[in-house]
């Protein structure tokens, strides 16, 4: 999973440094807040200093005080040259944007930026859950893992795809393979309390809702075996 954190915790970092093709807009001399500041200190590794320093570079970048979709979009296909990873960063995006405005304000951006790069287990395994949870209403079907890992295989090229474990190298496959370890009939709901603690009890589950690279998966595959 480290590949995927990592591409996650890069594309937060670039959407504020001069790579980034951010949209300019009407400066705004917008202070941090104090509230929105300890709120942040309390709930992130983020010192005060550090905190004011990205919100700096932050409201430099985005004057609007905002990212869009587009923007975070454009930064995270830079990943992925020879794929289409479009449809995985929109639901990315959708999971970091907790007012459900279509754009990522400062408070968004910071706890995107520190679930990414130093968050706890439990609580990436929540991100993951709201990942999944597309109309989040607390519960995850089979369609939307489906929907999710579809987004997913974009990523990986039609070659690489064929790397990839017979029982597991297509969306459909890969679809029941989750659904069959969790141990759901078809129509069946998966709550976030049963969704943490399936993937903490089985890491297979881990493995198969993220990307990682096909090879690698093969490459472990084969250490199991030995």
């Amino acid at each position: 999973m480290l590949a995927c954190w990592l591409k996650l915790t890069s594309t937060f970092k670039l959407l504020l440094s001069k790579k980034a093709p951010l949209k300019m807009g009407n400066s705004k001399s917008v202070a941090l807040s104090k509230d929105l500041l300890e709120e942040l200190k309390s709930n992130t590794r983020y010192t005060e200093e550090q905190l004011y320093a990205w919100y700096q570079t932050f409201m430099k970048e985005c004057p609007s005080g905002q990212i869009s979709t587009e923007q975070f979009e454009s930064i995270y296909a830079s990943f992925f040259p020879d794929a289409d990873p479009k449809a995985y960063a929109q639901h990315v995006f959708r999971s970091f944007d907790s007012n459900s405005d279509g754009t990522l304000d400062f408070k968004e951006y910071i706890v995107a930026l520190h679930l990414t790069s130093s968050g706890k287990t439990t609580q990436k395994l929540e991100w993951a859950f709201a990942l999944y949870d597309l109309d989040k209403n607390g519960t995850i079907t089979k369609n939307e893992i489906h929907e999710i890992v579809k987004s997913i295989f974009n990523m990986i090229s039609k070659e690489d795809q064929k790397n990839l474990p017979d029982d597991e190298n297509t969306p459909e496959k890969r679809t029941e393979k989750i659904w069959a370890f969790f141990g759901k009939k078809e129509n069946d709901k998966i709550t976030e309390g049963e969704f943490i603690q399936g993937v903490m009890d089985n890491k297979n589950i881990l493995r198969l809702i993220q990307f990682d690279e096909p090879q690698k998966v093969q490459n472990r595959l084969k250490e199991k075996k030995q």
